[in-house]
């Protein structure tokens, strides 16, 4: 849904946009995007073959490459029961395949001014949570390597930033949770906002990243968390209407 969403901004601000993932089945707003000229790639992000394919693809129709996101994930998370070919397949898609990407895209972003890279980490890489490991690992490590990237691509005028969304909503969070309404209730316990993040609002975040007006940053994280990163294992108070004092 982010990317769906960053898609529809940069398109209705005048750009053009190459979204890539591996489902071969597109609903009705993909569709609408294709319509208005977005450009949509079905492969693996772990295929070396495919990044430089969509790589192609964008430099021949758009002219050139001058921003990229990368927000390929999986969930697949069974704490330490997580095989060693899990933990490989989560680095390789959540990490390797941005590390990756960027290498491939450096000439592309490279010409002209330069251009802009930004890797969609999360909260979940800068604390614990109860039923993440793999995940959270896979996003330290991913905010880490924009941070590097960030020093090894400044001399050819490359940016490189990671953002942190907080809890958003999204077709995972749907599933596990039904409504929005519920889904809300539930991020309400650890974001000062009160609610989930709607996916439009990680991608303003993104779209700030990838602008000129962003030109000055490079090397951070930028979190869009509703306040999640602000709070302490006493939340919002919950803890104390739970359990009051005696005295």
């Amino acid at each position: 849904m982010i990317g769906l969403a960053l898609a529809r901004r940069i398109i209705d601000g005048g750009g053009r946009v190459l979204l890539a993932d591996r489902n071969a089945e597109v609903d009705g707003e993909m569709l609408g995007l294709i319509a208005e000229g977005a450009n949509y790639q079905v492969g693996d992000v772990t295929s070396d073959v495919f990044l430089d394919e969509i790589l192609e693809v964008a430099a021949r129709e758009f002219g050139g490459v001058h921003g990229l996101v990368h927000a390929a994930v999986t969930f697949d998370d069974a704490l330490y029961d997580t095989t060693r070919s899990e933990w490989h397949r989560a680095f390789d898609v959540n990490l390797i395949s941005a590390a990756v990407l960027t290498q491939k895209a450096i000439p592309y972003l490279s010409q002209g001014s330069g251009g802009s890279v930004v890797y969609v980490a999360s909260v979940s890489g800068k604390q614990a949570q109860p039923k993440r490991m793999v995940y959270s690992v896979t996003k330290a490590a991913l905010m880490m390597l924009a941070k590097t990237g960030a020093t090894q691509l400044a001399s050819q005028g490359i940016r490189v930033n990671s953002i942190s969304p907080g809890w958003t909503w999204s077709r995972n969070v749907e599933v596990g949770w039904g409504d929005r309404e519920r889904a809300d209730a539930f991020a309400a316990e650890f974001q000062t906002m009160g609610r989930m993040a709607d996916p439009d609002e990680i991608a303003a975040g993104i779209e700030f990243l990838l602008s000129d007006d962003a030109r000055f940053v490079t090397g951070t994280d930028l979190a869009v968390d509703g306040g999640y990163s602000a709070l302490s294992p006493e939340a919002m108070g919950q803890p104390f209407l739970k359990y009051p004092r005696v005295t």
